[in-house]
């Protein structure tokens, strides 16, 4: 979601959900791993330990990565519904 207008805190914020706690460790990995190789470091990490909602602040970016069911629960996407944005979807259907 382009937040650059709506907050304060990011420019961007990326929402995504994983059907486990297992799977959203993963993800969050995945992404920190990435963006090392890019040379981009978190600046604040939340959330890890019990992985309902990882949060990863990397400046203008604000990535988000949820539990499925907590994702529903806390519907970011409806707070800022009027927000830009851009719906990318797993290849995976199940992760």
């Amino acid at each position: 979601m382009e937040m650059k207008e709506r907050s304060s805190i990011g420019e961007y914020f990326v929402l995504m959900s994983a059907s486990s706690t297992v799977r959203v460790k993963a993800v969050v990995d995945a992404i920190e791993e990435q963006m090392e190789k890019a040379g981009l470091r978190t600046v604040h990490k939340e959330g890890l330990k019990e992985s309902l909602w990882v949060l990863l602040d990397y400046g203008d970016v604000i990535v988000h990565v949820f539990h499925h069911e907590t994702r529903k629960f806390y519907s970011l996407e409806s707070l800022w519904g009027d927000s830009p944005r851009k719906a990318y979807h797993s290849p995976h259907p199940h992760a």
